[in-house]
């Protein structure tokens, strides 16, 4: 499938391209960054709870999986450089906000901007398909491709450095140049995209997940404030439902939905789907509960009173485990079926979730635990976009990726979320940390996650791992095909199909 004929710009464009476009998944990790290692420091600098703090990072990924499918479908016809620079914009007026000392609803405000960005990374792949020559195509897809999530284990210790020199806000202060910098190298370099019909947006679907998804959050993160048991907590929550089942009708019904929900029939596509979103909300409720626990200090029985700089770098062995799972994954998929690492990289979250409970008495067990924790996401990410590819019909790849998007997300807010209520629920009202016990409860409810992802993982993979693999290997010989090269490996499949929208 070789990438569609677009104008052809410029030499000097045309070698800047590829950079333009990392520094745009680059950017997507700045985002992340700015998220749990802050949570602490924004609590004290603007006098919040930690739980009411948390909401600086859910609030991000919310915005993020309902801005994913929204900018894709924009982005599917001619406008898709205007949605790009449209995007970055909204970004850097995020950016700022947050950067500003005008108070925690401000920031909460700047955050959710950012989260539009989260929406760019799945247009840049569509860019490099269709623009970058096709002998540079494969290098560059799978560079984009991997780049958010290297990108983790730079930001963060980026980000908790200068926070602990120049203090908070200079991380968003960072965020505002680096957008600045993208929104302007990408006005000059991006080429016009090749010509396609544009298709309506689904604002229904949109509005519909957006109320749905909101309210089922903040419900949650309530629940201990108002009372599980609460009328207005009961009414929102079945508010929240009834908007979601009706954004499923909406999506069934509509002839251009923000998202085919018709696509997650196949067993192997609904298994790689359930993992994504587990993956999520096992991702970040261990991220989140690590960041707090290494910067509690020590005087409160437990936790290592770590700076900011540190608590960033205990995520680096996150990004080399996602990392070199994609390596194994490589090596491991020529002799068995791909969709049975699906419950293999559940094993790995959950020894990681076991290590947190059982085995933290130490800054090098948190490492182990995230190194751990790194190799079970990224065997989960390396191949559920080729199972994702294989399961559906071609034309119908660049929807079923943008659902993929949007469970991922939706899975990294409601992780960010219930980190926040279990630990909240541990504590006492007027106590100013959560005790110890928190976190323990906390890593088994992730355990018990993790358990059952993988059994449900491993009863629907049990009976169409045949067939899942005889249509991977199929799409795999197609891509192998299109782009010339002898080999793929999960980087390229990501690239790939991303690139199909």
């Amino acid at each position: 499938m070789h990438p569609i004929s677009s104008p052809a710009p410029s030499a000097w464009r045309q070698r800047a391209l590829v950079p333009v476009l990392v520094s745009l998944g680059m950017l997507v990790a700045i985002i992340s960054s700015l998220g749990a290692p802050l949570i602490p420091t924004i609590a004290a600098v603007d006098h919040v709870s930690a739980a009411d703090a948390q909401w600086s990072l859910t609030v991000t990924m919310l915005v993020g999986a309902v801005a994913t499918p929204a900018m894709g479908r924009l982005g599917d016809g001619p406008h898709r450089r205007r949605v790009i620079l449209t995007g970055l914009a909204v970004v850097l007026v995020g950016s700022l906000l947050a950067a500003l000392p005008l108070g925690f609803a401000c920031l909460v405000v700047g955050r959710a901007l950012q989260g539009v960005g989260m929406g760019l990374v799945p247009l840049a792949i569509a860019t490099a398909r269709d623009s970058v020559p096709p002998e540079r195509a494969r290098s560059a897809l799978s560079t984009l491709s991997l780049t958010t999530a290297a990108g983790v284990g730079v930001g963060y210790p980026v980000t908790g450095l200068l926070a602990e020199s120049l203090g908070m806000y200079a991380g968003f202060w960072f965020a505002v140049i680096a957008t600045a910098v993208a929104l302007v190298t990408a006005a000059v370099v991006l080429p016009a995209p090749p010509p396609r019909p544009a298709h309506p947006m689904d604002y229904p679907g949109a509005v519909l997940l957006t109320l749905g998804m909101s309210g089922l959050l903040f419900s949650l993160t309530q629940g201990e404030q108002w009372g599980w048991g609460s009328p207005r907590l009961l009414v929102l929550a079945a508010v929240s439902v009834l908007l979601l089942a009706g954004w499923v009708l909406q999506e069934l019904r509509c002839d251009h939905p923000l998202v085919d929900l018709r696509l997650v029939r196949d067993r192997t596509v609904f298994a790689a789907h359930l993992t994504t979103v587990m993956g999520g909300v096992g991702m970040y409720l261990l991220i989140s509960l690590v960041t707090r626990y290494v910067q509690t200090p020590s005087s409160a029985g437990y936790g290592f009173g770590a700076s900011v700089v540190v608590t960033g770098l205990i995520l680096v062995p996150f990004s080399a485990g996602s990392l070199l799972a994609g390596r194994v994954v490589r090596v491991l998929v020529r002799n068995r079926p791909p969709v049975r690492m699906l419950p293999v990289s559940c094993l790995f979250s959950l020894a990681a979730l076991l290590t947190f409970v059982f085995a933290r008495n130490g800054l090098w067990e948190v490492f182990v635990t995230m190194g751990l924790a790194g190799l079970g996401v990224g065997v989960s990410f390396a191949v559920t976009p080729g199972l994702i590819v294989g399961g559906v019909p071609a034309h119908e790849t660049g929807s079923a990726m943008s659902f993929n998007q949007v469970v991922k997300y939706i899975g990294y807010s409601s992780g960010s979320a219930l980190s926040a209520v279990i630990l909240q629920a541990a504590g006492t009202t007027g106590q100013g940390l959560p005790p110890e016990s928190g976190y323990r409860t906390a890593g088994l409810v992730g355990c018990a996650v993790w358990a059952a992802t993988a059994v449900v993982s491993y009863v629907l993979i049990r009976t169409g791992a045949r067939g899942a693999s005889v249509k991977a290997a199929g799409m795999e010989h197609r891509l192998r095909a299109a782009d010339g090269g002898p080999g793929s490996d999960g980087a390229d499949l990501v690239a790939n199909t991303g690139a199909e929208r």
